[in-house]
């Protein structure tokens, strides 16, 4: 991994799909080891196989066509999708060593996405009352290209964005995405951007300094875990 990483941070990238249920179970772990201090914080890029997993706003009438194993992920959200094409980042930091502010946390990770997208000249923003990352798609209409989902638990987070990167498409037909149906899903590739993980990750890394700066500069809470 690139030396120039801000240092404390295991930053991990995966070349092979991993499970969906193997890496919730290892994020539900090491979050309980960055809570107790046993164990760095963590930003953990990688794919899954086709998984619908469940938020914790998730409605039944959502889930329209289970064809693939549906997970419940214990973030916050509804259902999404996860599969090839699809780069995941799961971002586990300590938020107790930073300003203890969840929407700030949220917005850094969305911003994060925003400018690592327009490094590859897509133009993407945040809406109004829905979260995720969004974009015009090739009809010009609005569509969305990453999702975010994130749990805070001991202050110490999990879960965060997906991209799509070059994704089956049709595999989100199967639910309502992020319950939004009046939106439709795209993807770099739909949009005639064809890049590989590995480019992505690069890019993303490139930018880890400045979303942590984000953090850093977020106004404090004083809420309680």
């Amino acid at each position: 991994m690139n030396g120039d990483l801000p240092t404390g941070i295991e930053w991990r990238r995966e070349s092979v799909p991993v499970p969906y249920r193997a890496a919730l179970e290892a994020m539900a772990a090491r979050n309980s080891a960055i809570a107790a201090g046993e164990a760095e914080e963590l930003v953990w890029l990688l794919e899954h196989p086709p998984v619908y997993t469940a938020g914790t706003s998730a409605a039944p009438a959502e889930l329209l066509d289970p064809r693939f194993e549906v997970v419940e992920a214990g973030r916050g959200g509804r259902y999404t999708y996860h599969g090839p094409g699809q780069r995941i980042g799961y971002v586990l930091l300590d938020l107790r060593t930073r300003a203890r502010d969840a929407r700030g946390f949220v917005h850094a990770l969305e911003g994060w996405v925003i400018d690592t997208l327009a490094d590859f000249g897509v133009d993407s923003w945040r809406s109004e009352g829905r979260i995720g990352i969004w974009t015009r798609d090739i009809d010009g209409s609005e569509a969305k290209i990453g999702a975010i989902g994130v749990r805070i638990r001991k202050w110490v987070t999990m879960h965060g964005f997906s991209v799509n990167l070059a994704p089956d498409l049709s595999h989100f037909a199967g639910i309502v995405p992020c319950g939004i149906s009046d939106s439709g899903v795209t993807s770099l590739e739909r949009l005639g951007i064809t890049l590989a993980s590995k480019d992505w990750d690069r890019a993303l890394l490139a930018r880890a300094g400045e979303f942590l700066a984000r953090l850093e500069n977020t106004c404090p809470r004083d809420a309680a875990s």
